[in-house]
This record gives C-alpha cells, structure tokens and sequence, in this order.
C-alpha cells in the first residue's frame, strides 16, 4: 500500500510540473543531441546512430529531462541551463566576415581584421536590448507587452511598435528616414 501511494505521488508530482509550467520549451538537449547527430557525414551512419539513440534510449531519455526537468527550469527562471553560451560561429556578409560569440547576456559581435567590437545585450530586469560599443551604450528597445515593443531611435524619441506586419513596415519607414550611425 506504501509503494502505490508513493508511486501516485511521483506520478503527481511529474504531471503537475509539465501541466503546471504551460510551456513547451525550446528542448535545448534534445535539439543538442540531434544536431550532433546530423554533423555525420554518412547518411547511413546517421541512420544507424539514430535507431540506436532511439533502441538504447537515449533519444526518449534526453527529450524526458527536457520535458519535466530542464524545460520546467527555462520556464521559471528564463535561462536554459544547456543554452549555447560560448558558442562561437562565422557570418559572411557583404562587407566582411563576422565572428559572433554568444554570451550568457547576449552577443558580441567582431569584423574580422578589425579589433572593434559590439556587444549586444539583453538586460532581464528592464526587459530592454541594448547595443555597446566603444564604451558607449545605447538601447535598441523595450518589450513593453506581449504584443509590443518601444523602439529608441537615434535622436532620442521612442517609438511604440506593434509586432505585427503593419507595425514592423511603420517602424521600418520611419527608420529608413534616420542614419542610426550618424546620429550618435
């Protein structure tokens, strides 16, 4: 009678974590797992490590602690306790190639042959995003709702921004009027 009361119990508890958290995660160790799994190069050699993750389970085991453990984790406290921090990747773009570095705040961001950086940063508290570079900082914007955000233009005005279609085109013609370089 103990062990059926205990095992109600563990099956409550394991229930309500996932129904009470309302959120379905980003399954950051079970995308991990994958994504290393599609770095073989051999599609049959993929095949077969993924029907052996799936037989072994590794698979089911990894996408269980995202479920009831490390997604539960992301949603109360808002970090994901297997995000990329560190991780470091290479951009081409029209004028250079860039090195983006995750950090656990936000990015930073680095033109290669050049010593300049600019980090991008994401603060909790105020739930703003802001840009740094050469000591001097700046905010980007500001989530304000869940379905808007304030954008901080370059001449110190800010603008309210619905984030939708028509609010990102109103956003995006007002911009195009301002050389956001210039006017810092």
């Amino acid at each position: 009678m103990k062990r059926k009361s205990l095992t109600l119990l563990l099956a409550t508890v394991l229930g309500g974590s996932v129904m009470f958290s309302s959120c379905i995660g980003s399954f950051g160790l079970t995308n991990k797992l994958l994504a290393w799994n599609q770095t073989i190069d051999s599609k049959f050699v993929n095949e077969l490590v993924f029907i052996a993750f799936c037989i072994v389970p590794v698979y089911p085991i990894s996408a269980m602690a995202d479920l009831i453990v490390i997604n539960s984790i992301e949603f109360w406290s808002g970090e994901n306790p297997v995000a990329d921090t560190g991780k470091v990747k290479t951009i081409e773009g029209k004028d250079g190639i860039y090195t983006v570095e995750t950090k656990a705040d936000g990015y930073q961001i680095k033109k290669e042959g050049d010593d300049k950086t600019v980090d991008l940063i994401f603060d909790k508290a105020d739930k703003t995003w802001s840009v740094e570079s050469d000591g001097e900082t700046a905010k980007l914007l500001k989530f304000t709702e869940d379905d808007k955000v304030v954008m901080y233009l370059p001449d110190g005005k800010e603008m309210n921004v619905e984030l939708n279609q028509a609010g990102v085109l109103a956003f995006r013609q007002i911009a195009d009027n301002y050389n956001f370089f210039a006017a810092r």
